[in-house]
């Protein structure tokens, strides 16, 4: 059977991407600017829109075989080669007809910070939890303009719970992270206290940006008073001297690796 076609519009594709996994019985969670896009009717606020260029999804580790039959008859090539060296925790998948890729991590989400998100799969779909989403968003170190639009948007339609409730985004669980290591609470202190400094250039009505000022003081709040592990305050001791978070390499290949660039 030939494969499909990716879709030109890349919120369309994520969901005939959802629907084909739910359909083959593969646990496959949305996260990154597409998540946030599902979650928030904020993403599309003049202030705060962007432009999606890949889609990123979180995968079990078990079922990566079925995953990669899955992109191929989607219509997506994969990055051989990357998906060779890092297979088993993160694969790449091209939309050679679009320009855009699929970046699938398995079991752990790794870049600036590490997020075992294995067991917290089952509790949302068609997206990962939202204060996962969040953290995600919350731990790059060297942050961008896309990352604060998402984090005010998700600040925004959501509150700030006790739990993974629907649509609500648990402040409990990002605060016990923050307390167990000194690194994570580091970068996701910095971030908020930037983010809150940067708000008033989004030019939000005023009722918006109280509210996701607001909330930002309220995750900043549980997070400095949640009792800290030994384990933290040990970290915390050595402070700044020494690095506390990864730079991810940068990799925005989108040709299909297979192909030998030399040929002329």
């Amino acid at each position: 059977m030939a494969a499909s076609a990716p879709l030109t519009d890349i919120v369309q594709e994520a969901q005939r991407i959802v629907d084909s996994a739910q359909k083959d019985q593969i646990t496959l969670r949305l996260f990154g600017g597409m998540a946030v896009r599902v979650h928030c009717p904020s993403a599309t606020h003049r202030q705060l829109a962007r432009k999606y260029a890949d889609i990123d999804f979180m995968g079990l580790r078990k079922q990566s075989r079925n995953m990669k039959k899955l992109f191929t008859g989607l219509g997506y090539t994969p990055r051989d080669i990357f998906n060779r060296l890092h297979g088993d925790t993160r694969m790449i998948f091209n939309d050679i007809t679009n320009g855009r890729r699929v970046d699938l991590f398995l079991d752990v989400f790794e870049m600036c910070h590490k997020l075992d998100l294995k067991d917290r799969l089952a509790i949302n779909t068609p997206t990962i939890p939202l204060a996962d989403l969040l953290f995600t968003k919350l731990q790059v170190v060297e942050i961008t303009e896309r990352e604060y639009r998402d984090i005010i948007c998700l600040v925004h339609d959501h509150e700030i719970g006790e739990s993974d409730g629907p649509e609500t985004i648990n402040g409990q669980y990002l605060s016990k992270l923050c307390a167990g290591e000194w690194g994570i609470y580091k970068t996701l202190t910095i971030n908020i206290s930037n983010i809150l400094s940067a708000l008033p250039g989004y030019k939000l009505e005023p009722s918006d940006e109280e509210l996701v000022t607001k909330r930002l003081q309220e995750l900043q709040a549980r997070i400095e008073d949640t009792p800290k592990s030994s384990r933290w305050k040990m970290r915390a001791r050595i402070g700044e001297k020494v690095q506390w978070y990864e730079l991810p390499e940068k990799d925005k290949e989108i040709i299909d690796s297979r192909v030998d660039t030399q040929q002329k």
